[in-house]
C-alpha cells in the first residue's frame, strides 16, 4: 500500500466493492442468469480503472489527491443515484440535471425527505483512506510513475470495456440501439458508462432540430395514416360545444377507487363518480410517463405525443417547439377559451413557457391567488384552498371553455398538517407509503367542495368533466408495501406493471357512462376528448387513439419499451399472460405475435420522440389548423385580467355574466380550517 500502484489497487478495489454493493442492495436491476450476474460484478472495474487511472499520469502527492477527488465525486454520483432511484425507480440524467431551477428544488425538497443516513455508507472507504494518509499508516510514494504504466492500465480499462459490451450485446441484442430502459445500461455496463452514454444521448438530441427538414416528417405521417381508427359513432359529437375541467388527480392511482382503510372509504367522492351512470370509466388505463413525471403526462394528454425517455419534453423543448396542442385546437375548432390552474409558481416545470407553445390564453399560477404560510404544503397551495380561489376566475371565463385545473396536496412526500389530517394511515411500516392515503382522502374531500359549487352555479350539467391521475403515487421500490397493501406476501414484475394503472373517468349528463375494460393510457386521452366533443382531428399529429373506438390498438406502451396488451405484458425479456399474470415460455407463434407488438411500440416512441427532438410540426400545419403564436399571450396579472375583463364583457356568456355580474364565489363552500 506505500507505491502508488498499491494505492492506486486498493481504492480501486474499494470502489469496486461498494459499488456492487449498491447494485444488489439499492437498485432493482432485475439481473437474471449467470450471464448477467456475472457483468454486474465486473461491470464497475473498467470505469473505474480508467478514471482512477488519469490520476497515475501525475506526480508526487498531486497523484494521491486526484485519487481521493475523484472517489469523492465518483461516490457522490452513486450516492444521488441511489436516492434518486429510491423514489423514482430510474436513474439521474443531464435531461433532468439541466432542467429550471424550480424543477431542481422542488425535486430537491422531495430527495431530502428519502435521504437516509446509510446513504453516506458509499463515503465510508474515502474517509477511511484520508484517515490512513493523514496518519501515514499509508506513506504517500514520491517515486514517479512509469508513463508506459498508466499507459498500459488505461488501455486494459478500454480493453475491458469492449469486451464488456460485446458479452452485453451478445446476451441483449441492440442494447444501445433498442432499449429505453437505463437500468438495462447500468445492468449490463454500469453506472459510468450510463452517464457518459446519456451524455452523448443529450448531446446528440441537442442537434438532431438543426439537422431535421420537412422530409423527416413523412414517415411519422405515413405510421399515423396507417395506425388511424375511426370514431365510435355512438359518441361522436356527443358532448358538442360543451365546457372542459381537465382535473389532474395529482399522484393518483387506481387502487385508490373504492379501497378501505379500517373500514373507511378513502375516495368516497371519487368513487361515486367512478360508478356514476354518466361517467365513462376505464379500469385498465396506465399511467405511461417517464422521468417528466407530471410533465410527461400533461405532454401525452393535451397533445397525443410521448414524453422522453430523459428528462422533460416541457422544460427542454416547451419554449422553442411549435406543437399541435388541445388549448389551440379547441380554440380555434370550436371557439374555446382556454385556461390553466395551478397554485406553485409559473415557471415549474417551464409552464409559462410551454403553455404558450400549447395555446392556453391564460395561466392562472401562484401569483394569482392569496399566499399565507398555512395555505400550502410540499410543491404548493393545499387544494381546498386552490380550487375554492380558482373559482373566482372560472366564473369569468367566456364559454364554453376548456380548464384545466393541477391538484398538488397528494404529491410525495404526502404533507399535511394535523388539522386536515381525519383519516387513518395505513400500517405498512413504510413512512413513505403510510401517509399517501390521508392526502389522497384530502384530495377527495376538496374534489367533492369542487363538484358541489360546480352543481350550484350550473356548471356541472353543461360541462364534461375529465378526472384523471397523472402518474404513480407508490413507486416499484416499496415493494414490500405495496404487497401490503394489496393483500399479497409478494408482488412480482407483472404485478408492478398493473400497479401502474391510474385513473380516467369522463362525466357529462346524459353520457352513456359505465366502467369500459379497453386497455390505454394516457396517449389517448386528447384523441377520445376530441371525438366525444365533435372536433374534428384527423389530420393532427396525434400517436394515441380514441379508447372508445371498437377496432384501437390496445397496445399500451411503456416509455422504457416495456408494454401491456388484453393477451400479453412484456416487462423486460419476460413475457406474462395479462389474465393471469403467469410467466409464459413462447410457442413460435405466440413469439412472432409479441415480436410484432414490441416493433409497434418501438417505433411508436421512436417516432414520436423524433416529432419533438428535430421540433417537426414546424414543417407541418394541417389544414384549418393555425400555428400558435407565442406572442399573442401573457401571464402576467395585471394584463391578464384586463384582457380576461374585456373578453368576458364581449361574450357575455361566462357564469359572471350570466348571474347579472354577481360573483358566485359566496357558493363555494369548504371546510378548510384555514379559511375560518
Amino acid at each position: 500500500m506505500n507505491t502508488r500502484m498499491g494505492f492506486f489497487l486498493l481504492i480501486v478495489g474499494l470502489f469496486w466493492i461498494k459499488t456492487y454493493i449498491a447494485y444488489q442492495t439499492e437498485f432493482t436491476l432485475g439481473a437474471k442468469g449467470n450471464v448477467q450476474q456475472f457483468l454486474l460484478l465486473i461491470n464497475p472495474l473498467p470505469a473505474a480503472l480508467l478514471v482512477f487511472g488519469i490520476a497515475l499520469y501525475f506526480r508526487g502527492r498531486l497523484a494521491y489527491w486526484l485519487m481521493l477527488i475523484i472517489d469523492f465525486l465518483e461516490s457522490t454520483w452513486i450516492f444521488a443515484n441511489v436516492v434518486y432511484y429510491r423514489e423514482f425507480s430510474d436513474f439521474l440524467s443531464f435531461g433532468i440535471m439541466k432542467g429550471s431551477s424550480d424543477v431542481q428544488n422542488n425535486l430537491g425538497k422531495s430527495l431530502a425527505q428519502i435521504t437516509h443516513l446509510y446513504d453516506f455508507f458509499v463515503y465510508v472507504d474515502l474517509v477511511i483512506l484520508i484517515v490512513l494518509l493523514l496518519t501515514h499508516v499509508i506513506r504517500i510514494d514520491p517515486r514517479p510513475f512509469k508513463r508506459r504504466y498508466a499507459l498500459t492500465i488505461s488501455v486494459l480499462s478500454f480493453g475491458l470495456m469492449f469486451a464488456e459490451f460485446g458479452m452485453a450485446n451478445a446476451d441483449r441484442s441492440g442494447l444501445l440501439t433498442r432499449t429505453f430502459d437505463n437500468n438495462y445500461i447500468v445492468k449490463y455496463l454500469g453506472l459510468n458508462e450510463y452517464a457518459a452514454f446519456n451524455a452523448y444521448q443529450t448531446q446528440k438530441e441537442s442537434a438532431t432540430r438543426a439537422s431535421a427538414n420537412a422530409s423527416d416528417m413523412k414517415s411519422v405521417l405515413k405510421y399515423l395514416k396507417n395506425n388511424r381508427v375511426g370514431p365510435n359513432v355512438s359518441y361522436y359529437g356527443k358532448e358538442k360545444g360543451k365546457n372542459v375541467f381537465i382535473i389532474h388527480l395529482e399522484s393518483f392511482q387506481q387502487f385508490l377507487l373504492d379501497y378501505k382503510v379500517d373500514g373507511k372509504e378513502v375516495t368516497p367522492t371519487l368513487n361515486k363518480f367512478y360508478h356514476n351512470k354518466n361517467t365513462l370509466s376505464f379500469d385498465n388505463f396506465y399511467n405511461q410517463v417517464a422521468q417528466g413525471k407530471t410533465s410527461d403526462a400533461e405532454m401525452m394528454l393535451e397533445n397525443s405525443l410521448f414524453g422522453l425517455p430523459q428528462g422533460s419534453a416541457m422544460t427542454t423543448y416547451g419554449t422553442q417547439n411549435t406543437f399541435q396542442a388541445a388549448p389551440a385546437i379547441l380554440s380555434q375548432e370550436g371557439g374555446y377559451t382556454t385556461a390553466a390552474f395551478h397554485g406553485d409558481v409559473p415557471s415549474f416545470w417551464n409552464r409559462d413557457n410551454t403553455y404558450k407553445s400549447w395555446g392556453y390564453q391564460y395561466f392562472f399560477s401562484s401569483s394569482y391567488y392569496t399566499q399565507k404560510a398555512n395555505y400550502s404544503v410540499g410543491y404548493g397551495l393545499k387544494d381546498k384552498i386552490f380550487l375554492r380561489d380558482s373559482a373566482k376566475y372560472l366564473e369569468q371565463l367566456p364559454q364554453p371553455f376548456y380548464a384545466k385545473l393541477i391538484t398538488l396536496t397528494n404529491h410525495y412526500p404526502y404533507e399535511l398538517d394535523k388539522k386536515n389530517v381525519d383519516f387513518p394511515a395505513t400500517k405498512t411500516g413504510d413512512k413513505t407509503v403510510d401517509p399517501y392515503v390521508q392526502t389522497a382522502h384530502y384530495l377527495d374531500q376538496a374534489f367533492a367542495e369542487f363538484i358541489t359549487y360546480l352543481k350550484k352555479v350550473g356548471l356541472y350539467k353543461n360541462s364534461v368533466i375529465l378526472a384523471y391521475g397523472d402518474h404513480y403515487g407508490i413507486s416499484n421500490n416499496h415493494r414490500p408495501a405495496i404487497a401490503q397493501l394489496l393483500g399479497k406476501k409478494t408482488v412480482t414484475s407483472f404485478d408492478l406493471a398493473q400497479f401502474q394503472k391510474v385513473p380516467l373517468m369522463i362525466h357529462a349528463t346524459g353520457l352513456k357512462g359505465g366502467i369500459n375494460h379497453t386497455y390505454g393510457g394516457e396517449i389517448d386521452v386528447l384523441p377520445t376528448l376530441l371525438d366525444l366533443l365533435g372536433v374534428k382531428n384527423t389530420n393532427t399529429v396525434q400517436f394515441g387513439q380514441d379508447l372508445l373506438a371498437k377496432n384501437r390498438n390496445q397496445t399500451v406502451a411503456f416509455r422504457n419499451g416495456n408494454f401491456v396488451s388484453p393477451t400479453y405484458t412484456k416487462i423486460g425479456g419476460t413475457v406474462y399472460d395479462t389474465k393471469t399474470g403467469k410467466v409464459l415460455k413462447l410457442t413460435s407463434a405466440q413469439k412472432k405475435t409479441v415480436d410484432q407488438l414490441q416493433n409497434h411500440v418501438t417505433t411508436e416512441l421512436s417516432l414520436s420522440d423524433r416529432v419533438i427532438y428535430g421540433d417537426l410540426l414546424r414543417f407541418y400545419t394541417p389544414k384549418g389548423f393555425k400555428k400558435v403564436n407565442k406572442s399573442s399571450f401573457t401571464y402576467k396579472l395585471k394584463p391578464a385580467m384586463e384582457r380576461l375583463a374585456d373578453a368576458e364583457k364581449k361574450e357575455k356568456t361566462s357564469v359572471l355574466a350570466k348571474n347579472d355580474g354577481k360573483s358566485t364565489v359566496s357558493e363555494y363552500k369548504t371546510d378548510a380550517p384555514e379559511l375560518k
